[in-house]
């Protein structure tokens, strides 16, 4: 009976966990592979704006432009460049409503079927002769975001799910099988007459230690799951930024439209990026090994105002490309702070990548500093569309905004603005939303002027 019992339990619970890994896998591919896309198709906007920056300052400083390079480049990551000229759009198949829209806008991201095959389309008017058109295939530009590894991970966190519920299954059947037999030996008795029948504690306890040891599995693999989840995002969204910075700065040095007195500074930015990109591939590395609850900080001096006028050099020059005026509000005097500038940078970087996805061509982004009693507040004001009063309340919850307005406007990944929270609370301050003066949203960060990180004692010292 016992041993009947027990197989009969665990078969089900190991059919259940098969089934919950099957739909899973069926709900969870397609969408990684949206994903992929929709990451596929920002990079090759970027690469086209890109582009058709370095043509306008060729063409603008009087200088050849070295095609066939650019085009090998290109064609090395499966991407194909038309130089074609206005009104002959039509020979990369657009359709007259997106000729029409790209003429009015001066650029048009589209997806489009050539020869039985899906392809990602990008296109950006130069000037009044020529418009620029860059093509790849969907499934080339997901693999070369990592769609591939992004599923083999999935697959593999599935195949770990059916694994642990398989051996909770077989667990549960171990410690079921007693108890249950003997309540089905009590039932017996009872259809047969017999009056001394009891329930045993020793049966009761056993029922309810493993009641707690299911819910304590089941809270583990939620950790785990969740652990999994954010880790991911948090590589797609974190090493977007510096590498879009030192991509583009590369292929203008590599271009030669870079003047010779800028050499220089453009090579110190993209060093500067460079070794940003490193500290976030360690911080990652370490979450994916360890499980690590928290980040380590590397407390030092900064000097806030050359930091925010160092990142708003980056930014203003990508909030250039796509008609946004990036404006940055800093005081002269230095205002030190003893901090970690990277932590710092990264909250930047993130309020600034939200800014500048939501707001329009024409609308201001603002990055202010500015010292309070007590106090010091970087903060980054939008003219975009802005947040309601509810939005404000949730603002800094992983994926709450991008769950509200997924279809209704421009959206990152979800973690961006968690990750603002985090790390404010971490360095000691607090992170705060709310309506900018520019019309939009003001998203800003609280550090005290004595700060406590841990066990480190973190003070402010000006001069």
């Amino acid at each position: 009976m016992r041993r009947s019992l027990a197989t009969q339990v665990a078969l089900v619970t190991t059919l259940v966990a098969v089934l919950s890994v099957i739909v899973a896998g069926a709900i969870a591919v397609p969408l990684a592979r949206q994903a992929a896309e929709r990451q596929a198709q920002q990079s090759l906007q970027r690469q086209a704006d890109v582009v058709a920056d370095t043509v306008e300052r060729s063409a603008e400083a009087g200088r050849e432009l070295r095609l066939p390079r650019l085009r090998a480049q290109l064609q090395a990551q499966g991407i194909v460049l038309r130089l074609v000229p206005q009104g002959g759009t039509a020979q990369v198949m657009l359709t007259p409503a997106e000729i029409q829209r790209l003429q009015a806008t001066g650029r048009l991201s589209t997806t489009r079927r050539i020869d039985g095959a899906r392809w990602l389309v990008e296109a950006r008017v130069l000037g009044a002769d020529q418009t620029l058109v860059l093509q790849q295939p969907v499934a080339t530009a997901r693999g070369a975001v990592g769609e591939g590894l992004l599923i083999q991970r999935l697959l593999l966190a599935l195949l770990m799910g059916l694994g642990i519920g398989a051996s909770a299954g077989i667990l549960l059947a171990r410690r079921l099988a007693k108890p249950l037999q003997r309540s089905s030996q009590a039932a017996q008795r009872l259809a047969t007459g017999a009056r001394d029948v009891r329930l045993e504690p020793e049966g009761a306890r056993e029922v309810a230690e493993l009641a707690d040891a299911l819910n304590q599995l089941a809270a583990a693999l939620e950790v785990s799951e969740g652990r999994q989840r954010d880790f991911l995002l948090s590589v797609s969204h974190e090493l977007r930024t510096p590498l879009t910075a030192v991509k583009g700065y590369a292929e203008a040095l590599a271009d030669g439209v870079v003047p010779a007195d800028e050499v220089a500074h453009t090579g110190a930015t993209v060093l500067d990026e460079s070794r940003r990109l490193e500290r976030l591939v360690s911080d990652l590395l370490d979450l994916a090994r360890f499980g690590a609850q928290d980040l380590r900080l590397d407390l030092s001096e900064v000097d806030l105002a050359a930091l925010v006028r160092d990142a708003g050099t980056v930014w203003s020059d990508r909030a250039e490309r796509v008609g946004v005026e990036y404006r940055v509000e800093a005081p002269d005097p230095s205002i030190l702070l003893r901090t970690d500038p990277t932590r710092l940078r990264q909250i930047i970087d993130n309020l600034s990548e939200n800014a500048l996805r939501v707001t329009p061509s024409g609308a201001p982004i603002v990055l202010a500093l500015r010292r309070e009693p007590g106090t010091v507040i970087v903060e980054v004001r939008d003219g975009g569309p802005g947040l309601t009063p509810d939005d404000l309340v949730v603002a800094f919850q992983p994926a709450a905004l991008f769950t509200r307005y997924k279809g209704v406007r421009k959206v990152g990944s979800g973690v961006g603005l968690a990750l603002v929270g985090t790390l404010a609370t971490r360095l000691g301050g607090i992170a705060e939303a709310g309506t900018a003066p520019e019309g939009g949203a003001r998203f800003a960060v609280r550090l005290p002027a004595s700060l406590d990180v841990g066990t480190q004692h973190a003070g402010v010292s000006t001069r």
